[in-house]
């Protein structure tokens, strides 16, 4: 076989089956008779979708954008009160640890962690900031915080800044 019987064998097994095509060749012979005996139903149509394809892609909606918490400027010695940036819950709590970074790092999955010496602490709950870390590129992104009220009143730790309100 040459090359060009090669190619020319190629092209007919790629071909659409026979189904899809008579379908296709239906559909364009049934507007191009539409064309031709009704014109002005056919382009009113033609011109009806492209009005319809503008108006779709110029309802892109507004270009409002969408915002949501905000870590403050933070500064030592001042008094804040503990708010969960992630909850619309009023009972959720804020989670304090040790060292900054590990806050991720904890299985929720365990009610003896739920009930840990001070770890959960309930939002509203007035805090005084003692000492800020930056972390990821971000500044300020844990506050060491010391809580001024409630049973946990005097202890300290680090807190995401976003939840120090």
């Amino acid at each position: 076989m040459s090359n060009e019987e090669n190619q020319n064998q190629a092209v007919e097994n790629t071909a659409l089956p026979e189904a899809p095509k008579s379908a296709l060749n239906n559909i364009i012979s049934t507007l191009m008779g539409l064309k031709a005996k009704n014109p002005i139903v056919f382009f009113g149509a033609v011109g009806g979708l492209v009005v319809l394809l503008i108006i779709i892609m110029l309802s892109g909606g507004d270009s409002k954008t969408v915002s949501g918490p905000v870590i403050k400027n933070l500064a030592v010695g001042q008094q804040y009160v503990l708010k969960s940036a992630n909850s619309y819950d009023k009972d959720a709590t804020v989670r304090l640890v040790a060292v900054p970074g590990t806050i991720s790092a904890y299985d929720d999955t365990e009610e003896a962690d739920r009930n840990g010496a001070c770890q959960h602490i309930p939002q509203g709950t007035p805090v005084t900031v003692l000492e800020l870390q930056d972390a990821y590129g971000k500044k300020n992104a844990y506050s060491k915080v010391q809580i001024e009220e409630g049973e946990c009143k005097g202890n300290s730790g680090w807190a995401l800044s976003i939840d120090v309100q």
